[in-house]
């Protein structure tokens, strides 16, 4: 899969870890992030460059890391066909693909440990969305977002 990356300068440190881990898991990736943690910067600018290319189907799947994971998660859900979901745990990361299909991954960088993403990371990689019922609800999402946009 081809895999995106997005970071603010408070999600560089854990964006070097997962860079790594997610080629590890045999995947291509694209850092699109900031390059450094040194400089302030606005988060929604590299969520939106993540999303866009996630949207746009360019990218299968997106990664976005801010010191909450929130802020990059309300800014990419704002792209069409982007279903972002910030994760804190292994059943949040689990549950966003299963019932979700979310194609972007939101983390926090101060709220999680180094092994905790790694194993959200993995479990994400690895869980099937369902479908079922479940894409009917997404299909009324899509649906939503192309007569509002």
């Amino acid at each position: 899969m081809k895999i995106a990356i997005g970071n603010d300068h408070r999600g560089f440190g854990v964006k070097q870890r997962i860079i790594s881990l997610v080629k590890a898991l045999g995947h291509e990736m694209h850092d699109m992030g900031v390059a450094n943690g040194e400089t302030s910067v606005d988060y929604p600018d590299f969520a939106f460059s993540v999303a866009r290319a996630v949207g746009g189907g360019e990218i299968d799947r997106g990664i976005l890391i801010c010191g909450t994971g929130l802020g990059m998660c309300i800014a990419a859900n704002k792209v069409e066909g982007v279903r972002a979901a910030c994760c804190h745990d292994l059943i949040t990361a689990e549950m966003s693909r299963r019932h979700n299909d979310a194609n972007v991954l939101c983390l926090s960088a101060d709220m999680l440990g180094e092994e905790l993403i790694d194993r959200m990371v993995r479990v994400w990689f690895a869980t099937e969305f369902e479908a079922g019922r479940h894409q009917r609800r997404l299909d009324l999402i899509a649906k939503f977002e192309k007569e509002n946009a």
